[in-house]
């Protein structure tokens, strides 16, 4: 019986603040099997990503380990020095950051990072050329067809999905035995998600490499794992084959991520209090929207973002916009509420609140607009003044619209509405959790009592669980307020649990638009299945 590739036993992690250390891992034990694809899932602060960090020797200088053992197959190194562990890591063990934007090197072209990374991983000594052809091996072999025009790039002329494929690439030029990945996906479309991890369990499958994937998306686990491993407070509350997970979760935490995953989910949320306004007319319409624009370079280059888009948003009710990254979906939201113009010629776009058309109007013209028509952003870390308390955020579109009354009273009153309560007045943006952060920018937004909202993937950088507590949220405070909603999301699990209608687009232009539960029931467009079929966690779950 082979050794496990990587053996964790009874790992305490602890980080020190002034005087105090406080426990990040808890007593944690997993292991890796050659061959095995397992999932470390958990939220945000559950101590996954300081696991692996452990695991790989590259703990920051604030953190310790002050028990337990780390194992690779039959060697134990704990307590290794960053030297010697420079030799474990990339030839035994090869590493996928989260975020290739901060991993890759800007001002070096790929092929001279997977070539650094080759050279790193070998001892005998290479002519450039044959260096060359040992990074572009890895680059295919990390799912990049095209390796020699990637070889010779930039990572800011490449896709995420590509910048993914050459941190691969690097994690591969070891020919490693076991990958540790950490949220590899969590930045990505759904559907190059996809094609990542398809390539992963490939890997798998072709070179009997072991893998941990560590997630915050319980469906992306279920989707591929033959073992999961849930982490929660630094403890693994559970470990346990795919489909014993599935069905019969014995921990309360594990079964709460289960029923957050949007794809466990068939129908559509319904809200707590109030009813389907029986008003359906149109309160919001674009019609013709196009926008094109110029790029920065030799020679006049232009990309034409929107090419032509109608949208009609019915009162009280949620119109999903899909697609994947520059599918355009951001582009047409600015538009609509006015933080960007359409193009004019060949055809002047318009957009339509209710009987004002909105095109053409100027700044004070356009801030009479917001008291009705309001925006809530994807990153509400980046949209909050980090300077300001609760109380002064959500204040501050009262001040501005010089909307009368008692405005303690009325931020008060929202809070409740987002479900929180006045102990948040005086605490800063920095002090709050991302879905607290999320139901501020909400309350901020709902304070000029608007009609419409317009949310661009204003739930995509959450944890499944915090986001399935703000689809809740939004949903009540739809039937509570009769508020109309324009939800920009990659994800048609959440449009199935929200949204009324859906406009599906790609590359500028409306693929298919209609009822949400036609189109997802019976899709027309070939684009529009393959979203579905992307969505996290409604494969079978994997049996070996």
């Amino acid at each position: 019986m082979t050794d496990p590739l990587l053996r964790l036993r009874n790992l305490t992690v602890e980080y020190r603040a002034g005087r105090r250390w406080t426990p990040a891992v808890r007593d944690a034990s997993l292991h890796v099997e050659p061959g095995e694809f397992v999932s470390l899932v958990g939220e945000s602060g559950s101590g996954k990503t300081t696991l692996v960090q452990a695991a790989l020797g590259l703990l920051p200088p604030a953190a310790r380990q002050s028990s337990g053992t780390v194992q690779y197959s039959d060697v134990d190194v704990t307590g290794w020095s960053d030297r010697r562990m420079a030799l474990v890591r990339g030839n035994y063990v090869g590493f996928i950051p989260q975020d290739p934007n901060t991993s890759l090197n800007p001002v070096k072209k790929i092929g001279q990072q997977v070539i650094e990374a080759v050279k790193f991983n070998e001892t005998k000594r290479r002519d450039a050329a044959a260096w060359r052809d040992a990074a572009l091996e890895s680059l295919r072999t990390a799912g990049l067809a095209d390796a020699e025009r990637v070889f010779a790039q930039y990572p800011h002329e490449l896709s995420g999905g590509m910048k993914q494929r050459a941190l691969i690439a690097i994690a591969l030029a070891g020919k490693p035995k076991l990958i540790l990945a950490d949220e590899p996906t969590s930045a990505l479309d759904v559907t190059v998600q996809r094609r990542i991890l398809d390539h992963l369990a490939s890997l798998r499958e072709e070179l009997g490499i072991g893998i941990l994937l560590v997630t915050h998306d319980l469906g992306v686990a279920l989707d591929r794992s033959d073992r999961i491993a849930v982490m929660q407070g630094g403890l693994i509350v559970e470990e346990g084959p795919t489909a014993r997970i599935i069905e019969d979760a014995a921990d309360p935490y594990t079964r709460r991520l289960l029923d957050a995953a949007p794809s466990r989910h068939t129908g559509r949320l319904e809200p707590a209090t109030g009813t389907r306004p029986e008003d359906d007319s149109i309160v919001l319409r674009a019609k013709g929207i196009a926008k094109t624009y110029r790029l920065r370079g030799r020679g006049r280059r232009e990309l034409r973002a929107l090419d032509g888009v109608d949208l009609a948003v019915r009162r009280g009710t949620t119109h999903a916009i899909v697609g994947e990254s520059g599918a355009g979906k951001s582009t047409l939201a600015r538009i609509l509420v006015g933080f960007d113009a359409p193009d004019r010629t060949p055809e002047p776009g318009t957009v339509h609140l209710g009987d004002r058309e909105l095109t053409g109007l100027g700044h004070k013209a356009l801030r009479e607009v917001r008291r009705d028509l309001q925006f809530v952003f994807q990153n509400p870390f980046t949209s909050l003044d980090p300077r300001f308390t609760v109380e002064r955020i959500i204040a501050e579109p009262l001040r501005a619209l010089q909307i009368p009354g008692d405005r303690r009273a009325r931020v008060v009153q929202l809070l409740e509405a987002v479900a929180l309560d006045e102990s948040h007045l005086g605490r800063l943006p920095a002090e709050l959790s991302g879905g607290q952060r999320q139901r501020v920018a909400i309350a901020r937004a709902l304070a000029p009592n608007p009609d419409v909202l317009v949310l661009d993937e204003a739930v995509s950088a959450l944890d499944v669980s915090v986001q399935a507590q703000i689809l809740r949220l939004l949903v009540d405070l739809q039937g509570e307020f009769g508020l109309a909603y324009v939800f920009v999301t990659h994800d048609l699990g959440v449009v199935r649990l929200i949204a009324d209608d859906v406009t599906v687009m790609r590359e500028g232009a409306v693929v298919e638009s209609g009822p949400a539960a036609a189109v997802l029931a019976a899709p027309e467009a070939d684009y529009t299945r393959e979203l579905l079929a992307a969505v996290p966690g409604t494969r079978p779950a994997t049996v070996r």
